[in-house]
């Protein structure tokens, strides 16, 4: 077959340069594009972790309360809080009205037993309404007991003030005699770590539980400091509201710096805002709308969920939650229940929760063994045993020496107070 060699091609003449964008409009477009691409890239991380937010339990327990807990964390607080503010006043608590049968607790009353080891049991708590319903402010025992069967806390039920009367408050009472105290902080408050105690609480420490409750603000919104595992993660405030725990596992709430100072026998101190009672009586200025001493994000006179800690005379711990309070109202339920110092904790549903574990002492038990102190409270009383929780909060403990039935302490006499 004959070959035929192709026809010679002369090189194409050279394109003219006429299609070339101008370098202005070049580069214009290439930033356009380097922008698109980071808006895209940062609109996909903030997707990314409002997602993870509304996924993670650490943030709340409602998806707009973990959404909330991302927009304080990517700059949005001021949203934020305009956007509770406003839904908090076009949901305002309910005023007047009877709370549900059952809302005042059952069970056995307070008991006084021949030990001085054991405080004196409180006195039942006079209700702010004129007319108290039957078991309102009556102590019944609550949790778990020492070996002996000696209770170590009690709790009472009791509306907040004259005006919500549908809304009750629990009021628990705790025995720093038989009781120890200890701080679990969290990846989130305060922040860092690793730390000697911090959830989940372990099969070893829940042997001897017996309450969980939630601790204070975020740091940065706290106006206080952090001192644990002997480590200052946040500077001590001088006047600062403080629940401090000794080495020998007491708790206590004083003003620092004026009744309590630092040394050596000191465990814990977690601070938050200022007192709310101080020397038995409510704090001036409780009720001004303009102070900024008890925080800036919430109105001191808005009636919501909120939780405080305070100590009476004789030593006894007192923890006061519920809805439908406000600052003045909570430091107004402390005094009735016999506090002398006393501060806020935290507030929010989300965040506020005591939980009572029961079961025979020495032994093992888990989130199944809680109760939550009111029956509306969101968080359940398993929290506390998740790795997941990422929050500062503390526990209460039997001492050794309550693990150990003895002859001394058994000896006891009952006594019911009537409602």
């Amino acid at each position: 077959m004959a070959y035929t060699r192709p026809a010679y091609r002369p090189p194409a003449a050279p394109r003219p340069h006429s299609h070339r964008l101008p370098r202005p409009v070049y580069w214009r477009r290439r930033s356009v594009v380097l922008v698109a691409l980071a808006a895209l890239a940062f609109v996909g991380y903030l997707a990314a972790t409002l997602c993870f937010a509304l996924l993670n339990p650490s943030y709340g327990s409602s998806l707009s309360t973990r959404a909330s807990q991302w927009g304080r964390q990517h700059g949005l607080a001021s949203v934020v809080s305009w956007g509770a503010n406003e839904a908090y006043h076009w949901d305002l608590p309910k005023k007047g009205g009877t709370p549900p049968a059952g809302s005042f607790g059952h069970g056995a009353t307070t008991k006084t037993y021949a030990s001085p080891l054991v405080l004196a049991p409180p006195v039942n708590i006079v209700s702010p309404v004129k007319s108290p319903l039957p078991g309102e402010g009556v102590w019944h025992v609550a949790g778990r007991t020492t070996a002996n069967g000696i209770p170590t806390m009690y709790e009472a039920f009791v509306r907040p003030d004259a005006v919500h009367t549908s809304y009750v408050v629990g009021v628990v009472w705790m025995d720093t005699n038989l009781l120890t105290a200890q701080l679990y902080s969290g990846s989130q408050i305060p922040g860092g770590g690793p730390f000697w105690h911090h959830a989940p609480i372990s099969s070893n420490r829940s042997k001897t539980l017996v309450a969980a409750f939630n601790s204070g603000f975020l740091m940065q919104n706290a106006n206080g400091g952090y001192f644990s595992d002997d480590k200052t993660f946040k500077r001590l405030r001088k006047g600062a509201a403080s629940v401090v725990i000794f080495k020998n596992g007491r708790m206590t709430v004083a003003k620092w710096g004026r009744d309590v100072v630092m040394t050596n026998q000191i465990a814990t101190v977690r601070q938050n805002l200022d007192l709310i009672v101080d020397n038995s009586k409510e704090v001036h200025g409780l009720r001004n709308p303009k102070s900024t001493k008890w925080g800036t994000v919430l109105n001191p006179n808005d009636d919501v969920w909120r939780s405080g800690l305070g100590i009476t005379k004789s030593g006894a711990l007192v923890y006061v939650a519920g809805p439908g309070m406000s600052l003045s109202d909570l430091a107004g339920v402390m005094l009735r229940a016999g506090v002398e110092e006393g501060m806020e904790l935290d507030y929010g549903l989300d965040w506020v929760q005591f939980s009572a574990y029961t079961g025979v002492p020495d032994k093992a038990i888990d989130g199944v063994d809680g109760r939550s102190l009111l029956s509306s409270m969101p968080g359940e009383p398993s929290r506390y045993f998740g790795s997941f929780w990422a929050h500062d909060f503390f526990t209460m403990s039997l001492r050794d020496n309550e693990l150990r039935k003895t002859v001394s302490t058994t000896t006891s006499s009952t006594t019911t107070t009537p409602g």
